[in-house]
Protein backbone atom coordinates (compact mmCIF):
# COMPACT_ATOMS: atom_id res chain seq x y z
CA UNK A 1 0.00 0.00 0.00
CA UNK A 2 1.39 3.56 -0.32
CA UNK A 3 1.06 6.12 2.85
CA UNK A 4 2.91 9.33 3.81
CA UNK A 5 6.01 8.30 5.70
CA UNK A 6 8.85 10.54 7.25
CA UNK A 7 11.58 9.18 9.01
CA UNK A 8 12.93 12.15 10.56
CA UNK A 9 10.71 14.89 12.49
CA UNK A 10 10.50 18.59 10.37
CA UNK A 11 8.86 20.59 8.51
CA UNK A 12 5.86 18.33 7.27
CA UNK A 13 6.31 19.72 3.28
CA UNK A 14 10.19 18.56 3.36
CA UNK A 15 10.17 15.35 5.31
CA UNK A 16 7.50 13.25 4.19
CA UNK A 17 7.53 11.33 1.23
CA UNK A 18 4.63 8.52 -0.54
CA UNK A 19 5.74 5.32 -0.82
CA UNK A 20 4.70 1.93 -0.26
CA UNK A 21 5.02 -0.18 2.59
CA UNK A 22 3.35 -3.23 4.30
CA UNK A 23 -0.23 -3.39 4.75
CA UNK A 24 -0.79 -4.25 8.29
CA UNK A 25 -3.36 -6.79 9.55
CA UNK A 26 -5.83 -6.43 12.27
CA UNK A 27 -3.99 -7.33 15.80
CA UNK A 28 -6.90 -8.46 19.21
CA UNK A 29 -9.64 -5.85 19.05
CA UNK A 30 -8.61 -3.95 15.70
CA UNK A 31 -10.37 -3.73 12.55
CA UNK A 32 -8.11 -2.78 9.08
CA UNK A 33 -9.70 -0.10 7.26
CA UNK A 34 -9.60 1.47 3.74
CA UNK A 35 -9.07 4.99 4.05
CA UNK A 36 -11.55 7.26 1.81
CA UNK A 37 -10.71 10.38 3.70
CA UNK A 38 -8.05 11.99 6.54
CA UNK A 39 -8.02 15.21 7.44
CA UNK A 40 -4.38 17.38 8.38
CA UNK A 41 -5.30 18.64 11.97
CA UNK A 42 -2.58 21.10 13.54
CA UNK A 43 -1.59 18.64 16.39
CA UNK A 44 -0.66 15.88 13.20
CA UNK A 45 2.02 18.67 11.88
CA UNK A 46 3.10 18.93 15.65
CA UNK A 47 3.73 15.39 15.98
CA UNK A 48 5.68 15.33 12.54
CA UNK A 49 8.00 17.92 13.49
CA UNK A 50 8.58 15.98 16.91
CA UNK A 51 6.93 18.67 19.30
CA UNK A 52 3.64 16.95 19.82
CA UNK A 53 2.98 14.83 23.48
CA UNK A 54 2.90 12.20 21.40
CA UNK A 55 6.39 10.84 19.22
CA UNK A 56 6.21 8.01 16.40
CA UNK A 57 8.94 5.74 16.18
CA UNK A 58 11.28 6.21 13.38
CA UNK A 59 11.93 5.58 10.59
CA UNK A 60 8.81 4.87 8.55
CA UNK A 61 6.19 6.45 10.64
CA UNK A 62 2.93 6.84 8.65
CA UNK A 63 1.13 10.43 9.63
CA UNK A 64 -2.50 11.14 10.75
CA UNK A 65 -4.62 10.48 13.62
CA UNK A 66 -8.47 10.49 12.45
CA UNK A 67 -10.07 9.21 9.22
CA UNK A 68 -13.00 7.93 7.41
CA UNK A 69 -13.26 4.44 5.86
CA UNK A 70 -14.57 1.15 4.98
CA UNK A 71 -13.95 -1.44 7.30
CA UNK A 72 -12.42 -4.50 5.21
CA UNK A 73 -11.23 -6.87 7.94
CA UNK A 74 -11.29 -7.64 11.50
CA UNK A 75 -8.99 -9.22 14.11
CA UNK A 76 -9.66 -11.97 16.66
CA UNK A 77 -12.42 -10.67 19.34
CA UNK A 78 -14.21 -8.49 16.91
CA UNK A 79 -17.53 -8.52 15.69
CA UNK A 80 -17.30 -9.09 11.80
CA UNK A 81 -20.87 -7.35 10.97
CA UNK A 82 -18.90 -4.36 10.89
CA UNK A 83 -16.95 -5.56 7.62
CA UNK A 84 -18.06 -3.65 5.04
CA UNK A 85 -19.40 -0.44 6.98
CA UNK A 86 -18.55 2.68 6.92
CA UNK A 87 -16.67 4.32 9.89
CA UNK A 88 -15.22 6.98 11.50
CA UNK A 89 -11.67 6.49 13.95
CA UNK A 90 -9.55 9.47 15.97
CA UNK A 91 -7.28 9.28 18.10
CA UNK A 92 -4.75 6.32 16.64
CA UNK A 93 -1.91 6.73 14.61
CA UNK A 94 -1.33 5.97 10.55
CA UNK A 95 -3.92 7.26 8.91
CA UNK A 96 -2.59 8.79 5.89
CA UNK A 97 -2.10 5.37 4.11
CA UNK A 98 -4.28 3.26 1.74
CA UNK A 99 -5.27 1.24 4.80
CA UNK A 100 -5.01 1.14 8.68
CA UNK A 101 -5.98 -0.10 11.78
CA UNK A 102 -7.89 1.47 14.54
CA UNK A 103 -9.40 -0.25 17.84
CA UNK A 104 -12.84 -1.24 16.76
CA UNK A 105 -14.26 -0.08 19.89
CA UNK A 106 -13.35 3.35 19.24
CA UNK A 107 -14.91 3.22 15.62
CA UNK A 108 -18.36 5.09 14.93
CA UNK A 109 -20.77 3.52 12.23
CA UNK A 110 -22.15 6.94 10.47
CA UNK A 111 -25.56 7.25 9.33
CA UNK A 112 -25.93 8.14 5.46
CA UNK A 113 -27.03 12.07 6.21
CA UNK A 114 -23.38 12.58 7.21
CA UNK A 115 -21.32 13.16 4.28
CA UNK A 116 -17.49 11.89 4.04
CA UNK A 117 -16.22 15.17 4.20
CA UNK A 118 -18.00 15.96 7.40
CA UNK A 119 -17.32 12.64 8.81
CA UNK A 120 -13.79 12.30 8.13
CA UNK A 121 -13.31 15.25 10.96
CA UNK A 122 -16.28 14.12 13.31
CA UNK A 123 -14.68 13.38 16.13
CA UNK A 124 -11.25 14.99 16.53
CA UNK A 125 -11.65 18.59 16.35
CA UNK A 126 -15.62 18.32 17.65
CA UNK A 127 -15.06 16.12 20.38
CA UNK A 128 -12.29 18.09 21.65
CA UNK A 129 -14.60 21.40 21.25
CA UNK A 130 -17.59 19.32 22.92
CA UNK A 131 -15.20 17.53 26.18
CA UNK A 132 -13.60 21.68 26.48
CA UNK A 133 -16.92 23.20 26.53
CA UNK A 134 -18.37 20.62 28.78
CA UNK A 135 -15.31 20.87 31.27
CA UNK A 136 -16.14 25.05 31.26
CA UNK A 137 -16.73 26.62 34.40
CA UNK A 138 -19.18 28.83 32.07
CA UNK A 139 -22.93 27.91 32.22
CA UNK A 140 -26.34 29.36 30.72
CA UNK A 141 -25.98 33.08 30.05
CA UNK A 142 -22.38 33.54 30.95
CA UNK A 143 -19.54 35.15 28.68
CA UNK A 144 -16.93 32.79 27.17
CA UNK A 145 -14.07 34.40 25.34
CA UNK A 146 -12.44 32.52 22.58
CA UNK A 147 -9.42 33.29 20.50
CA UNK A 148 -8.56 31.60 16.78
CA UNK A 149 -12.44 31.72 16.04
CA UNK A 150 -11.92 31.01 12.67
CA UNK A 151 -10.12 27.89 13.16
CA UNK A 152 -11.69 24.46 13.05
CA UNK A 153 -12.38 24.08 16.34
CA UNK A 154 -13.70 28.14 17.29
CA UNK A 155 -16.21 27.55 14.14
CA UNK A 156 -17.44 24.72 16.15
CA UNK A 157 -17.00 26.00 19.16
CA UNK A 158 -19.67 28.99 18.33
CA UNK A 159 -22.31 26.51 17.14
CA UNK A 160 -21.67 24.57 20.30
CA UNK A 161 -22.05 27.32 22.57
CA UNK A 162 -25.25 28.71 21.08
CA UNK A 163 -26.71 25.46 21.52
CA UNK A 164 -26.13 25.54 25.16
CA UNK A 165 -26.84 29.34 25.87
CA UNK A 166 -23.75 30.57 26.23
CA UNK A 167 -22.73 34.26 25.36
CA UNK A 168 -19.25 33.87 23.04
CA UNK A 169 -17.07 36.85 22.40
CA UNK A 170 -15.06 35.24 19.06
CA UNK A 171 -11.29 36.87 18.76
CA UNK A 172 -9.33 36.45 15.49
CA UNK A 173 -6.23 38.35 14.45
CA UNK A 174 -7.51 39.90 11.23
CA UNK A 175 -10.50 42.40 10.37
CA UNK A 176 -11.00 40.42 7.43
CA UNK A 177 -11.09 37.05 9.03
CA UNK A 178 -13.74 38.81 11.25
CA UNK A 179 -16.07 40.36 8.16
CA UNK A 180 -15.63 36.34 7.35
CA UNK A 181 -16.87 34.78 10.22
CA UNK A 182 -19.68 37.42 10.35
CA UNK A 183 -21.00 35.96 7.20
CA UNK A 184 -21.05 32.75 8.42
CA UNK A 185 -23.26 34.06 10.83
CA UNK A 186 -21.11 34.16 13.88
CA UNK A 187 -21.69 37.17 16.49
CA UNK A 188 -19.50 39.27 18.78
CA UNK A 189 -16.96 38.82 16.58
CA UNK A 190 -13.95 40.92 17.11
CA UNK A 191 -10.23 41.67 15.79
CA UNK A 192 -7.07 42.09 17.76
CA UNK A 193 -5.62 43.97 15.31
CA UNK A 194 -8.17 46.79 15.89
CA UNK A 195 -6.90 49.23 18.27
CA UNK A 196 -9.88 49.57 20.62
CA UNK A 197 -10.24 45.65 20.66
CA UNK A 198 -9.98 45.54 24.56
CA UNK A 199 -12.46 48.34 24.74
CA UNK A 200 -15.62 46.95 22.36
CA UNK A 201 -15.06 43.54 24.64
CA UNK A 202 -15.50 45.09 27.97
CA UNK A 203 -18.48 47.06 26.82
CA UNK A 204 -19.60 43.31 25.38
CA UNK A 205 -19.00 41.35 28.73
CA UNK A 206 -19.94 44.31 31.27
CA UNK A 207 -18.39 44.50 34.18
CA UNK A 208 -18.79 41.24 35.60
CA UNK A 209 -16.19 39.82 33.73
CA UNK A 210 -16.31 37.15 31.37
CA UNK A 211 -16.54 33.65 33.08
CA UNK A 212 -14.13 31.53 30.80
CA UNK A 213 -11.57 32.05 28.55
CA UNK A 214 -10.04 29.74 25.75
CA UNK A 215 -6.43 30.67 24.40
CA UNK A 216 -5.27 29.23 21.27
CA UNK A 217 -3.04 32.08 20.08
CA UNK A 218 0.03 32.37 22.87
CA UNK A 219 1.77 35.70 23.79
CA UNK A 220 0.76 38.84 25.23
CA UNK A 221 -2.78 37.67 24.03
CA UNK A 222 -2.91 35.22 27.19
CA UNK A 223 -2.71 38.28 29.46
CA UNK A 224 -5.24 39.93 27.91
CA UNK A 225 -7.96 37.37 28.16
CA UNK A 226 -7.14 37.37 31.70
CA UNK A 227 -7.61 41.27 31.74
CA UNK A 228 -11.04 40.26 30.84
CA UNK A 229 -11.95 37.64 33.26
CA UNK A 230 -14.39 38.17 35.98
CA UNK A 231 -13.15 36.97 39.58
CA UNK A 232 -12.56 33.34 39.89
CA UNK A 233 -12.21 33.35 35.99
CA UNK A 234 -10.40 30.26 34.58
CA UNK A 235 -7.90 30.96 31.21
CA UNK A 236 -7.63 27.51 29.26
CA UNK A 237 -4.73 26.95 27.36
CA UNK A 238 -6.10 24.91 24.31
CA UNK A 239 -2.63 25.79 21.61
CA UNK A 240 -0.17 28.28 20.93
CA UNK A 241 -0.87 29.52 17.08
CA UNK A 242 1.98 32.25 17.28
CA UNK A 243 4.89 29.43 19.45
CA UNK A 244 5.53 32.48 22.31
CA UNK A 245 5.54 31.78 25.90
CA UNK A 246 2.37 33.12 27.25
CA UNK A 247 2.76 37.05 29.14
CA UNK A 248 0.34 38.30 31.89
CA UNK A 249 0.19 40.60 34.91
CA UNK A 250 0.93 38.36 38.15
CA UNK A 251 -1.54 41.67 39.90
CA UNK A 252 -4.16 40.17 37.80
CA UNK A 253 -4.08 36.53 38.90
CA UNK A 254 -3.95 37.17 42.44
CA UNK A 255 -6.39 39.72 42.95
CA UNK A 256 -9.13 37.70 41.02
CA UNK A 257 -7.61 34.45 41.81
CA UNK A 258 -7.68 33.55 38.23
CA UNK A 259 -7.31 29.51 37.58
CA UNK A 260 -4.51 29.08 34.53
CA UNK A 261 -4.96 25.79 33.13
CA UNK A 262 -4.31 23.34 30.12
CA UNK A 263 -6.35 21.09 27.89
CA UNK A 264 -4.93 18.19 25.82
CA UNK A 265 -7.83 16.65 24.06
CA UNK A 266 -6.12 13.39 23.80
CA UNK A 267 -6.03 13.03 27.82
CA UNK A 268 -9.52 14.44 28.36
CA UNK A 269 -10.91 11.60 26.06
CA UNK A 270 -8.80 8.93 27.72
CA UNK A 271 -9.73 9.86 31.19
CA UNK A 272 -13.54 10.29 30.01
CA UNK A 273 -16.03 8.38 31.34
CA UNK A 274 -17.37 6.38 29.00
CA UNK A 275 -21.20 6.88 29.15
CA UNK A 276 -20.19 10.40 29.20
CA UNK A 277 -18.30 10.05 25.96
CA UNK A 278 -20.91 8.16 24.24
CA UNK A 279 -23.56 11.18 25.15
CA UNK A 280 -21.13 13.80 23.80
CA UNK A 281 -20.33 11.74 20.52
CA UNK A 282 -23.90 11.37 20.30
CA UNK A 283 -24.92 15.29 20.22
CA UNK A 284 -21.86 15.43 17.60
CA UNK A 285 -23.46 12.48 16.09
CA UNK A 286 -27.21 14.31 15.77
CA UNK A 287 -25.41 18.03 14.83
CA UNK A 288 -23.73 16.59 11.94
CA UNK A 289 -26.65 14.86 10.74
CA UNK A 290 -28.56 18.19 10.93
CA UNK A 291 -25.96 20.01 9.31
CA UNK A 292 -25.48 21.88 12.22
CA UNK A 293 -22.01 21.46 12.65
CA UNK A 294 -19.44 24.19 10.45
CA UNK A 295 -17.13 20.99 9.40
CA UNK A 296 -16.19 22.74 5.36
CA UNK A 297 -13.01 21.64 3.54
CA UNK A 298 -10.02 23.41 2.89
CA UNK A 299 -9.59 21.02 -0.37
CA UNK A 300 -9.23 17.34 -1.14
CA UNK A 301 -5.43 15.95 -1.65
CA UNK A 302 -4.06 12.26 -3.12
CA UNK A 303 -1.60 10.42 -0.86
CA UNK A 304 0.63 11.30 -4.11
CA UNK A 305 1.15 15.10 -3.36
CA UNK A 306 1.36 14.62 0.33
CA UNK A 307 3.83 17.95 -0.05
CA UNK A 308 1.21 19.92 -1.25
CA UNK A 309 -1.32 19.26 1.12
CA UNK A 310 1.01 19.59 3.74
CA UNK A 311 1.60 23.53 2.46
CA UNK A 312 -1.86 24.17 1.75
CA UNK A 313 -2.71 23.16 5.43
CA UNK A 314 0.22 25.65 6.66
CA UNK A 315 -1.91 28.28 4.55
CA UNK A 316 -3.68 30.55 6.73
CA UNK A 317 -7.55 31.37 5.72
CA UNK A 318 -7.92 28.37 4.58
CA UNK A 319 -12.04 27.45 4.15
CA UNK A 320 -11.83 24.31 6.42
CA UNK A 321 -9.68 20.88 6.80
CA UNK A 322 -7.58 19.67 3.90
CA UNK A 323 -7.90 16.15 3.35
CA UNK A 324 -6.06 13.23 2.13
CA UNK A 325 -7.21 10.39 -0.24
CA UNK A 326 -5.99 7.36 -1.60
Amino acid sequence: MFAAIHDTFGEPADVLTTRETDTPAPAAGEALIRMVLSPIHNHDLWTVRGNYGYKPELPGAIGGSEALGIVEAVGEGVDDTLIGKRVTAAGFHGAWAEYFTAPAAGLLPLPEAISDEAGAQLIAMPFSALSLLETLKVREGDWLIQTAANGAVGKIMVGLAKARGVNLLNLVRREGAAEELRETGAENVLSTDDADWQSKARALIGKAGAVSAIDSVGGELGGQLVELLGKDGELIVFGTATGQPLTMSSGELIMKHITVKGFWGSRVSGEMAPETRVRLIGELVQLAAKGQLPLDTGGIYPLAEVTEAMKAALTTGRGGKVMLRP
